[in-house]
């Protein structure tokens, strides 16, 4: 994994250990402007780490915001968004990971993945290897929606705690 990379996974799992108030104060210098009064605390650490990722590797490109007020639009008209059928990476996209404490960077390459030196087919493939049990890769990656609300986990049985056991995308970074 890159310097930069290590840095920005450090710079962005500090964050849970800031206090409110210091993190309403690092949103005002990223955004330069205000958090909303009543943001939640998680909604600031999720928008604080987004814009430090934003500024090392880049904003939304200009036709993924054209897309993204496409969706608005059609949202606002027809007041649905139909499902998408997948999402496309393009090779030398980064995957940044955390998975228990520990960031894991895959990097898509024309015929598959790329994860600890080693070359795999498929996303489950490296979902497996990094849990030890099977997963829908694109869904452990944050690439897949969940296709109806689940049970919250801490109810399903044997799940208990499993929440804080899910991982989280550090960032997506294209090469």
């Amino acid at each position: 994994m890159s310097k930069s990379s290590l840095r920005l996974a450090s710079e962005a799992g500090s964050l849970a250990g800031l206090d409110t108030d210091a993190l309403r104060q690092r949103w005002a210098e990223l955004y330069a402007t205000a958090p909303a009064p009543r943001i939640s605390r998680d909604v600031l650490i999720r928008g604080v780490a987004y814009r430090i990722q934003e500024e090392e590797f880049g904003g939304v490109s200009k036709s993924c915001r054209r897309e993204l007020r496409r969706l608005a639009e059609e949202l606002r008209d027809s007041g649905s968004i139909p499902a998408s059928h997948g999402q496309a990476f393009k090779p030398g996209t980064k995957l940044i990971w955390e998975w228990k404490g520990k960031v894991h960077e895959v990097i898509i390459v024309g015929d598959g993945y790329l994860w600890a030196g080693k070359q795999y087919r498929s996303l489950s493939q490296i979902a497996r290897s990094i849990t030890g049990t099977r997963w829908s890769g694109p869904r452990f990656f944050g690439l897949e929606a969940e296709k109806q609300a689940p049970a919250p986990l801490a109810t399903q049985p044997g799940r208990e705690g499993a929440r804080a056991a899910l991982p989280r995308l550090a960032c997506v970074a294209h090469g």
